[in-house]
Order: structure tokens, then sequence, then C-alpha cells
């Protein structure tokens, strides 16, 4: 009976609150117009799904009397790669001390490199075996889907990635959703270990990208359905109506994170483009021939983004100048060209004049089976130029498939290169690795031997894998 009485007069009272602020004209304020601010990325969650990833137990280790290709431009011949803790310790010539207890690899006729990044992957999204009801790459049912992110795609037990680590010596990847789409969503940069879920393959820390697209891909999905885009001027325009409603939609939440004030209305694709705008998701833009990607450069102008990597770049060649200038990468193949109209101009010394003009380029895969042999369309590249008269060394040609994907996905500072503190992502490879007869021998990821060749044990495979037919093969 007190509890009761106590509750009416609460209510009495809430009533004549009430009462008097109608009465003196002022609405009451509703809670969220009162909110504080609350501070520059802190309106909501911004990494809803984290990554889990933990590197795999190692032991200190020495590959000694190698070649090695730092990663970034340097060799050193008979020389020693030390790794514990999951980190590069230290690289020199044959007088670099071996500490005591560490396992000891002979590396006498062989190569040892950073382990292979691929910035343009679909694997997980685009996983073997290739079935309709494992295509979850494209979500091809608007030019602009933003909103979606390539890793609620990613299969874990796609048996991709472990062929790309095995027969490539690939350690870290970027997934991206397809080019349908003028704007296909969110990537996400994985490391490549077997984990039961994408969060465990999550490469901590690493930036979002976003996947763009130019040219054929939009104007034929969409015009073939008798809507816009139908034309390149129809997805340019497109592309600006889409921008401009991002930076209207930034602009609210900047203000409320700064003077808090009435919460605006979340927008999952708005998201994704407002963190291009602020310099946090990193802009990975399809497209081949030069004449639009100059266009898109200009776009970026306008609406203050940029481009971190035009992908394909058939005709990066024509406008290497002003890559440079933009510092705007070009990720190529070595010599596809020619299956489509806007493919039909490329050349197979497009990476090679790229390098010589000093901009940033990379070779890519775009391709379950590519991803297994990016040394060898290195090794294509790299003798496309020599025939052209363009000198390049091996070590140097290492760069496109290391230190440089490494800045082009934001993660130069941890991997891309054989430098000590960086991740111990290593490869050691049985011969020189631009010879289409070598093959990694062991691959490092943070410092755990993932795979070995000498040791069947040593061999990833996933579950989805166990008792078919070609289980763990790394033929």
């Amino acid at each position: 009976m007190v509890f009761n009485n106590k509750l009416k007069l609460c209510m009495a009272a809430a009533l004549a609150l009430a009462l008097a602020a109608c009465t003196s004209g002022a609405a009451p304020k509703s809670a969220s117009s009162d909110s504080p601010p609350p501070g520059k990325g802190k309106a909501f969650n911004l990494d809803p799904f984290p990554s889990t990833y933990r590197p795999y137990p190692g032991t200190p280790t020495a590959i000694v009397g190698a070649t090695v290709f730092d990663g970034e431009g340097g060799r050193i011949d008979n020389g020693t790669v030390l790794i514990a803790e999951g980190k590069i310790v230290a690289i020199g010539g044959a007088d670099l001390a071996v500490p005591s207890g560490a396992t000891v690899v002979d590396g006498k006729g062989k190569w040892v490199t950073p382990g292979i990044i691929d910035v343009h992957s679909h694997l997980g999204d685009y996983p073997s075996p290739q079935v309709k009801s494992l295509s979850d790459g494209n979500e091809a049912t608007a030019p602009v889907t933003a909103q979606v992110w390539a890793e609620h795609s990613v299969w874990p037990q796609d048996p991709g990635f472990s062929r790309a680590l095995a027969n490539g010596g690939v350690t870290t990847l970027q997934i991206l959703p397809g080019s349908a789409n003028l704007f296909g969503g969110r990537s996400v940069t994985l490391k490549n270990v077997y984990a039961r879920t994408m969060q465990g393959m999550k490469f901590p820390g690493a930036p979002y990208g976003l996947k763009m697209a130019c040219g054929e891909n939009p104007k034929r999905v969409y015009g073939g359905k008798g809507r816009e885009p139908s034309t390149r001027m129809g997805n340019v325009a497109v592309d600006r109506q889409t921008w401009m409603k991002a930076i209207d939609y930034k602009r609210k939440w900047d203000k409320y994170e700064e003077k808090g004030g009435e919460i605006p209305a979340r927008d999952v694709a708005m998201d994704t483009l407002a963190g291009v705008l602020g310099g946090e998701i990193l802009v990975h833009n399809h497209c081949y021939r030069a004449d639009e990607m100059a266009i898109v450069l200009d776009m970026a102008k306008e609406f203050g983004y940029h481009v971190t990597a035009f992908h394909h770049a058939v005709e990066a060649y024509k406008i290497a100048d002003l890559l440079k200038a933009s510092g705007t990468c070009a990720v190529v193949w070595a010599d596809w060209y020619g299956f489509k109209m806007e493919s039909y101009d490329g050349i197979p010394e497009n990476l090679a004049i790229l390098q010589r003009a000093g901009a940033c380029v990379m070779i890519h895969s775009d391709d379950q089976n590519g991803i297994q042999r990016l040394n060898q369309e290195v090794a294509k590249a790299l003798a496309s130029g020599r025939r052209a008269g363009i000198d390049i060394s091996d070590e140097q040609a290492w760069t496109w498939l290391a230190i440089n994907p490494a800045r082009a996905l934001g993660v130069a500072d941890r991997t891309g290169s054989l430098k000590p503190g960086k991740m111990g992502d290593v490869v050691l490879w049985n011969g020189n690795p631009f010879s289409v007869y070598t093959r990694p021998e062991k691959v490092w990821v943070d410092g755990a031997m993932l795979y070995d060749a000498d040791n069947p044990r040593l061999r990833p495979v996933s579950d989805f894998e166990l008792g078919q037919p070609g289980e763990g093969d790394v033929k």
C-alpha cells in the first residue's frame, strides 16, 4: 500500500510538470533531440563483425643459405631470414647469427620471399565447386548496392584458399564483390588460413574497401533490364547522383557527432560511402579503358575522395602519368586482353611501362586458378618488359606481388616485406620463383608453418574436402 501511494504521487508530479510545460507553450523535448555529441566516429559501431583471427603457433625458425627477395626491391644472396613469435626478427647475409634453439631450414639453391598478396580475388564468394547455390559474389539487383559486404558471402570451406596457399604462396588476399554494379559493395581483406568462420580469417585492422565498376558491365547488366544505366554517360550520372547523396548523409552525421542533437536515420549503403569520403574505406575501381579511368579521377576530385586502385586497368599504360600524379595504383594482368571491346587495346608491356613511369603497379588474379600462379604471371610481365627494352630486376618485380599490393590494401606497415617487426608471412620456393618449374616448398603465415611440401600432414584441407575425390590435392 505504501508503494502504491508513492507511485501515485510520482505519477501526479509528472503529470503536473507536463501540464505546466503545455501551459507555458514549451513542447516537451524528445530524448534524441537532447543527445550529447558522441565524438568523431563514435555515433554507432563501425566494426560490428570484428576479426577473431589468432595466429597459429609457430617455432623460432632460421632459413639459411637462400636467395632472398625482401619484397621492397632488395636482394640478398646466400641470405638468412629469422622468424620468431610470429614476426620477422632479422634478415641478412650468411654472417647473421642464428639463435640457439631455432629450427634451421636449409635454403641452399632456393629462394625466400614475402608471402604473395592478391588484391583482387573472389574466393569464398565464388567458391569451388562452381554451382549456382554457392554463387554469392554479385548482388546484381540494382546499380548501387554499397550496402552489401563481401565478407557476408565468404565461405571459409572453399578449397580454393588452400590451393592458393600451397600452390601459389598466397598469404593475404582481398575478397571483392563482383562488377555487375557501379557500387558493388564492401571488400574484406583476409589472412589465408584455415578457420571455421570468415571472422577467423579476417586481417586484423585492415581497412575496408569499396568495389566500384565502370564501363561495359554495369551498362550491360542494367541496360539489358531496360533501366538506368544503359550507357557510359548513364554510369557516370548515377555515380555522381549517388556521391551527392553520400555527401549530404555524411554532413548530417558529422554534425551530430560534433554537436549532438537529433540522431540522423541510418543507411547502410551511405555508411560505406561516407567512410570513403572520410578516408577510412579504400576505393578499388574495376575499369579497363584509359579515358574512363581519367573521368573517374576527375569525378573523385569533384566529390573529394581518392581512388586507391584501378583493377584490370588494361589501358593504364596510356595514362601512367595521371596515375602517378594522383597516387592511384594500377592492378593488372600480365596478358589478359581482347576478350571484350573495352579490353581490346591491351599490351603485354603494360605493367613494365607503368613501372618505368614511376606509377604504383601490381599483379592480380581475379581467378581461382590464376591465384595459384601469380609468380608466373609476374614472370611473363617481366619478360615482356625486357623484350621492349625496359630493364627491371627480378627483386624489383617482386614488389608487384608484395609491398605494392600491401600498400593498396592499407596494410604495408604490417606485411608485404621481410622487414623486422612485420608479420612472418614467408614463402620458401624450391627454385627461382619466376620459373614454371618452381613451387612453394614451405609457407609460413604469422610465423606458423601452414604448408610443407615434404610433410603430407601440413597440407591444409577444409572440412568440405574430407572424404572427397582430390582431397588436399596440390598438383
